[in-house]
């Protein structure tokens, strides 16, 4: 069975590759897909981000990294994919991520969302708090890969 991750990892946080390896012992194929949003101004390209998911998740045999526009269900249709992955840190993100599943499934029945809740030590981590904390100056070696960390120091020695 196929699955997807959806999201715009901007950048991939150590709570991200928690929910990748899980669903991998989950699923025979997971597909980590990141969003090109118009709507948002990313610190990473599109293409910056799939090299650090792929560099992050190496040591899994059955993850594959890809980008899309448009919907999420349109393209997991195109991929034959059955499944798509939401993580969960609190009861707010349970609410949207509920919602967004509903509206889904009435765009396209035969894919279902799987829930998995972020490990403990993951529940308050986002991407949002990272770039937060590195543009001023605080240490994410904690929260991100090391190379991703690396990346993000280098983009805040620039500014």
């Amino acid at each position: 069975m196929i699955a997807i991750y959806p999201g715009s990892f901007d950048p991939i946080t150590l709570g991200h590759l928690d929910i990748i390896e899980r669903s991998c012992r989950l699923f025979e194929r997971v597909i980590v897909a990141v969003l090109k949003n118009p709507n948002k101004t990313p610190l990473f390209t599109v293409q910056e981000r799939i090299e650090q998911i792929r560099q992050s998740t190496l040591h899994l045999s059955n993850v594959e990294v890809d980008s899309f526009n448009g919907l999420t269900v349109n393209y997991a249709q195109m991929r034959q994919a059955e499944v798509l992955i939401r993580g969960l840190r609190a009861l707010s993100d349970f609410e949207v991520e509920l919602q967004m599943a509903h509206t889904n499934k009435t765009l396209a029945d035969r894919i279902e969302t799987v829930f998995l809740a972020t490990s403990n030590e993951y529940s308050f981590l986002s991407s949002s708090q990272v770039k937060e904390i590195a543009k001023f100056g605080g240490s994410i070696d904690h929260l991100v890969p090391q190379h991703v960390a690396i990346e993000i120091y280098r983009c805040h020695a620039k500014t």
